[in-house]
């Protein structure tokens, strides 16, 4: 199949990039609606809402992902709807009612991004209870069942460590199935992929780190006896005329970064990937160059021109990336110069290399 785009909502405060560097990106629900129009328009597949609850890396202020996504579903046509939740401060019975409820007004676009949470301010503000990591993904885990079981059963019956359905019931279900994505790099984030996801997103990279993540969930998946899963990787998109320019545009965001947010956002992620029992989880060993884009962007190396960018993309399809997940500095001007100088050209290298039918 042809590769997918997708793109962040700027649904917080502040832009994708942790810098003092002026950033043409508004966050409210007008600027959202709009750039929601124009990605649909120039042939991307998804948007991917935030969920934040609390200012952290600077963004002081936040549009809650699954309200807004109702919103954009009504303004949209085409472009599929990604709502990010947070275990711990929803129970996914009202949440499996949200996105149902979603896919109903959207005409079947919805779709939900387990987060299973590294801002510990986050629960501890609201009261709730900060679990160790690997018990945060085991959570998850329950919700995503949970989910299930009330989008396809007419009783939904579930008893777990953290949810429980006696007899629950939905109705309307959604008019398809949503599909249901997930992050995380460590290891108990890739057994629960194995197990219970859609679609596992990482977080910028190599081209081999990523192929290892691929290859060690796809062996998960096969050993767990379920079928396929796709893949999606986080990349920041700098495109330029030329690449001196768009480094240039790099080293600008660098230079001018928020030291203070840049810190905050390092000290909070200690609580993420650095405590996970194999130490292998999520900002474990990055730079930091690549905090300042918070989902380690920058790696994935979507920076140059429009040919080098597609190059670099059809490269990331060929070891089995399925979703390219799209951030950008100016949203007014680059996601509309992305999808007009090099979604083209990705179509022209795929085709011309066999690749949008599979390899």
């Amino acid at each position: 199949m042809s590769l997918q785009f997708a793109y962040w909502a700027p649904n917080v405060s502040g832009g994708l990039v942790i810098s003092k560097l002026p950033q043409k990106t508004g966050w409210d629900f007008e600027d959202n609606a709009r750039y929601a129009e124009i990605a649909e328009n120039i042939g991307f597949d998804y948007v991917l809402l935030q969920t934040r609850f609390f200012a952290s890396y600077g963004a002081e202020l936040q549009l809650e992902a699954a309200s807004l996504a109702s919103a954009l579903a009504a303004r949209t046509k085409k472009l599929n709807i990604i709502t990010a939740v947070l275990p711990g401060l929803w129970h996914p019975g009202v949440m499996a009612k949200i996105i149902s409820t979603i896919d109903h007004i959207s005409n079947g676009r919805s779709a939900i991004n387990i987060v299973s949470g590294w801002f510990k301010g986050e629960f501890t503000g609201y009261g709730e209870p900060w679990l160790d990591h690997d018990e945060r993904y085991r959570r998850s885990e329950e919700f995503i069942r949970v989910l299930r079981e009330l989008w396809t059963e007419e009783y939904a019956n579930f008893k777990g460590d953290f949810y429980s359905l006696n007899d629950a019931q939905l109705k309307p279900k959604p008019i398809k199935q949503p599909e249901i994505f997930q992050g995380g790099n460590s290891k108990a984030a890739k057994e629960m992929a194995g197990r219970v996801s859609d679609v596992y997103f990482m977080n910028g990279n190599t081209l081999e780190n990523i192929k290892a993540q691929i290859d060690e969930v796809r062996a998960l998946r096969e050993a767990n006896g379920h079928g396929p899963i796709k893949f999606g990787v986080n990349g920041f998109a700098i495109v330029r005329d030329t690449e001196k320019e768009a480094k240039q545009v790099l080293r600008d965001i660098v230079e001018h970064a928020d030291q203070e947010a840049v810190e905050g956002f390092k000290q909070s992620v200690k609580t993420a990937g650095q405590s996970t029992s194999d130490g292998k989880g999520m900002w474990t060993d990055t730079s930091y160059e690549n905090l300042l884009q918070y989902n380690e962007g920058f790696k994935t190396g979507l920076i140059g021109t429009a040919e080098q960018v597609a190059d670099r993309i059809i490269e990331l399809k060929q070891i089995g990336v399925d979703i390219v997940l799209t951030g950008f500095l100016h949203y007014e001007e680059d996601l509309q110069a992305f999808g007009e100088k090099v979604m083209p050209l990705v179509r022209e290298k795929e085709a011309r290399l066999g690749l949008e039918v599979g390899i």
